[in-house]
């Protein structure tokens, strides 16, 4: 049976830059500047997103000196893929399980 997927998590996923960012987070240890310099997007916009992903649960940060560093926490990817999982399998269980129609 599936558990509940943080919807938190979903919405925040399901943003372009945001992905574009766990994609970058998943290779690497990044501060704020890296990320400007990679997505290309301004500080305050990237600040709102990181704020999301930060809410959700999907990173986590690390104070360096004035700069903040941001890591993934794989840990909430892997659970929601688990999660994906167990409702494909599920899916494909069904077969001919068929309600009838009043």
């Amino acid at each position: 049976m599936l558990t509940s997927v943080d919807p938190d998590v979903i919405r925040a996923l399901s943003d372009p830059l945001r992905l574009r960012i766990v994609n970058l987070l998943a290779r690497e240890t990044l501060c704020t500047t890296h990320l400007v310099e990679e997505t290309g997007a301004r500080q305050t916009n990237l600040s709102n997103h990181m704020k999301v992903l930060r809410e959700a649960g999907i990173v986590e940060t690390e104070p360096c000196g004035r700069y903040t560093y941001y890591r993934l926490r794989p840990e909430v990817l892997a659970g929601l893929s688990e999660q994906f999982a167990a409702l494909a399998a599920s899916a494909r269980g069904v077969g001919e399980n068929k309600r009838a129609c009043p």
